[in-house]
């Protein structure tokens, strides 16, 4: 399957790119691609990042309409962003991605199995870590774009770990941030009480030109249900979470 270890040299903030930029392009059914090559961002390091919080009206039980009741000018005062909290809800969201290069090699960067790949050699696909707790950074993932004539297409998606809430639970978002110019969003936002994984974009090199294409499909399985949707032909098999070292 091509898989690479990673994590080898150099410190995640090494490889932080785009994070000054003020605005964004949201991909959208409506405007589902934009170019990286006609926007003058297809070089350098691509950072791919992952958030997510719980939907606050899961939160609204009877407890916190107790409170209100009993202390009503709270109501008055914005809502809390809630989410990121071992302690709070048992969530666990994983980012990873299916690449192709160009030499016809073929595999995932993902946590299960500790596939986290490497931004300087086959496949330039890199992942920082995994979040298991929903923290305010998220997960993150880099994309060598340096090496854009060795890629093919890099399908970026999220699944749900075991024993955890589905997508109509999350508020989920991820970030594409470009070397240059605006951030690229995609959000989650669509209710699908059943699916485990989601494809949510592909980064394809169409004749030299790198396209960045909303997906957004949600599927009921994992990894080998979205490499049968998108063909991509790998061999699946159980996989498992090692314990984080503290």
């Amino acid at each position: 399957m091509g898989f690479f270890d990673g994590l080898k040299g150099g410190r995640a903030a090494d490889f932080d790119s785009g994070s000054a930029a003020t605005n964004s392009i949201e991909l959208t059914k409506r405007h589902q691609q934009v170019s990286l090559t006609k926007q003058d961002a297809a070089t350098g390091h691509l950072r791919v990042n992952l958030t997510w919080r719980m939907r606050t009206s899961d939160f609204m039980g009877t407890v916190e309409r107790n409170r209100l009741f009993r202390h009503p000018f709270k109501a008055l005062k914005p809502p809390e962003i809630l989410g990121h909290g071992q302690s709070m809800v048992n969530v666990d969201l994983d980012l990873g991605c299916l690449y192709e290069l160009t030499d016809g090699t073929k595999g995932v960067v993902q946590p299960l199995g500790g596939y986290l790949g490497d931004v300087n050699a086959p496949p330039y696909v890199k992942l920082s870590g995994d979040d298991r707790f929903g923290s305010a950074s998220g997960e993150t993932m880099y994309v060598n774009l340096d090496h854009r004539e060795n890629i093919k297409r890099l399908l970026v998606f999220v699944y749900i770990y075991d024993q955890t809430p589905a997508f109509d639970r999350t508020h989920a978002i991820v970030t594409l941030y470009p070397s240059n110019g605006p951030r690229i969003e995609i959000g989650l936002d669509e209710r699908h009480p059943q699916a485990r994984s989601c494809a949510v974009v592909m980064i394809e090199n169409i004749k030299g030109e790198l396209i960045v294409r909303r997906e957004v499909q949600f599927v009921y399985g994992f990894q080998g249900e979205l490499d049968r949707l998108y063909g991509w032909g790998l061999q699946w098999g159980r996989g498992y979470k090692t314990q984080p070292t503290r």
